[in-house]
């Protein structure tokens, strides 16, 4: 059995990743691909748990940089070994919201940590594993936060950052998509429709790819 595809969206607060992901693997299931989905921190019962931690300070303190960083690691490690590679394997696709790049633009240019030991770091708690394609859903500042500020319930510790932490992280994730092959930055600004066509222009090639192999 064929290898399944492991695309990840990525992009700033209130860029529509969820929506997306929702909306892309309806579509793709409607084509006959078996697909699972998952978010970062999270997916397990243990990457939950770590989500707690890290968003909403379920210890009752917010952890340091470093125990961010490693907590998000921890995570991820767990994520793969237990969901992502299993369901690669069975030839299923997998849809997540955020992975690796997050790491890199959050902790990396977002908090300033030396972006190889990240990617070193990174590589160990994965066992090298990197997506095959990264959609970058990408919005003006402006609008991010005033997406984040019409959400219902409070904000997390991370849509609580300032702005110049968040005007780091975006330029860290269009530096990013500039520089690797595998991240498609899409304009996420416009209507959902349009976002979606676009998110769909970037997936099909690889549609189309495993038709043909079949």
């Amino acid at each position: 059995m064929a290898r399944g595809r492991f695309i990840t969206l990525e992009g700033p607060e209130g860029a529509g990743k969820s929506t997306h992901l929702a909306l892309l693997a309806e579509r793709l299931r409607a084509e006959g691909i078996a697909v699972r989905t998952t978010r970062e921190p999270g997916g397990t019962k243990l990457g939950e748990a770590v989500r707690g931690l890290l968003q909403y300070d379920a210890a009752g303190e917010a952890p340091v940089p470093r125990a961010e960083l490693l907590l998000f690691l921890a995570s991820r490690a767990q994520l793969v070994q237990e969901l992502i590679l299993p369901a690669l394997r069975r030839g299923e696709w997998v849809l997540c919201d955020r992975f690796c790049d997050s790491t890199f633009a959050y902790q990396g240019y977002g908090r300033g940590m030396d972006l190889a030991a990240l990617h070193a770091l990174n590589a160990f708690a994965t066992d090298r594993l990197e997506p095959d394609l990264t959609l970058l859903l990408d919005i003006p500042q402006a609008e991010s936060r005033a997406r984040v500020a019409g959400r219902d319930g409070p904000a997390d510790r991370f849509e609580r950052e300032r702005d110049d932490f968040h005007r780091r992280l975006a330029e860290g994730f269009r530096a990013m998509a500039r520089e690797c092959g595998r991240i498609r930055r899409i304009d996420s600004s416009g209507t959902p429709e349009q976002t979606a066509e676009a998110v769909w222009a970037a997936v099909s090639p690889f549609l189309q790819k495993e038709r043909e192999d079949a």
